[in-house]
């Protein structure tokens, strides 16, 4: 990659941790984008990790969406650490990070479908009873939604 571009998308992986929740967002959409066009972005795969630590499920929600985008360039297979702490996600506390988790497995298990059994158990296992009864639906459907992905592998 030439140094204008890796200066560009430097400033773009920094963009996520913005609090400026549009600048985020925005740099969100275009990381979305280059992944799908190259593994240009899967360089940045140990701070999109960082990212699942954040107070802010703002950043949260950026990380799980990039490692999930990214998963398919993942021949160093750095996502093998990663997993476990992206299926902690699931449960997040906030059910809306929780569903970006849960619709971020279908790529995983697109990209890996060797990982099927490790995101089955955690899917089984989630505990949906601490969110509110509106949001606890939505959870159950995408879980529902994955496990009916898997049982078609």
């Amino acid at each position: 990659m030439e140094w204008a571009n890796m200066e560009h998308m430097e400033n773009l992986v920094s963009l996520l941790w913005s609090k400026d929740h549009n600048a985020g967002y925005a740099a969100l959409k275009r990381l979305e984008e280059l992944s799908g066009e190259s593994d240009a972005v899967y360089l940045y795969t140990d701070r999109f990790a960082e990212m699942l630590d954040s107070k802010s499920s703002y950043v949260r929600n950026r990380g799980l969406l990039l490692l999930a985008e990214n998963a398919q360039w993942d021949e160093e297979r750095k996502m093998d650490r990663i997993l476990d702490k992206y299926l902690l996600h699931i449960e997040d506390e906030k059910p809306v990070t929780a569903r970006q988790c849960i619709g971020g497995l279908k790529k995983m298990i697109s990209a890996r479908p060797e990982w099927i059994p490790r995101i089955k158990r955690a899917l089984l296992a989630a505990d949906t009873e601490k969110y509110k009864e509106s949001m606890r639906g939505l959870v159950e459907k995408d879980i529902a939604d994955v496990l009916r992905v898997i049982g078609e592998n």
